[in-house]
């Protein structure tokens, strides 16, 4: 009997420690936000590495959520040098998907860009439907945007 409550006792304490370290992302209601989770969904691979962060390593891709994200288009911090910057409100405001690398990025349907900041030293972003481009960004320089963004190509 005693053989028996001492492995009951130590499943229960591995399945305790378990249940705690599964990283849990949420905000303060206790949910994950939506677009995280739509990103995830769309984009698989996606790291969660701070309730408003998420990096996708081999796509040298971030997202950084920030509250108010869809309705609030506020100045937020600028992109980061080296990196193409895409926000989902005007004026560089709301969340934001980084990339560090040069090339075309397909920006996921559930991120809707609003604003784009390149912050590399040489070559211009475009902003593009399809092959229909909305706008160009050249090096240290930022653009509203009109329009569905589906890629950012990075023209050397």
């Amino acid at each position: 009997m005693r053989r028996l409550t001492a492995a009951l006792l130590t499943a229960l304490v591995g399945l305790a420690l378990t249940a705690g370290a599964t990283p849990a992302v949420a905000d303060s209601a206790g949910e994950q936000d939506p677009l995280i989770t739509a990103m995830l969904e769309e984009v698989p691979g996606g790291v969660v590495v701070a309730e408003n962060r998420v990096v996708w390593s081999r796509l040298d891709m971030e997202l950084n959520v920030r509250p108010g994200q869809a309705t609030v288009a506020r100045e937020v911090e600028k992109c980061a040098s080296g990196r193409i910057c895409a926000f989902n409100a005007v004026n560089q405001g709301g969340s934001s998907l980084t990339f560090g690398t040069c090339g075309t990025h397909p920006i996921p349907s559930a991120f809707v860009t609003r604003s784009l900041a390149n912050a590399r030293s040489s070559g211009s972003v475009q902003a593009r439907n399809g092959l229909t481009v909305l706008a160009t960004v050249y090096p240290g320089n930022w653009s509203n945007l009109i329009g569905t963004v589906t890629t950012l190509r990075c023209v050397l």
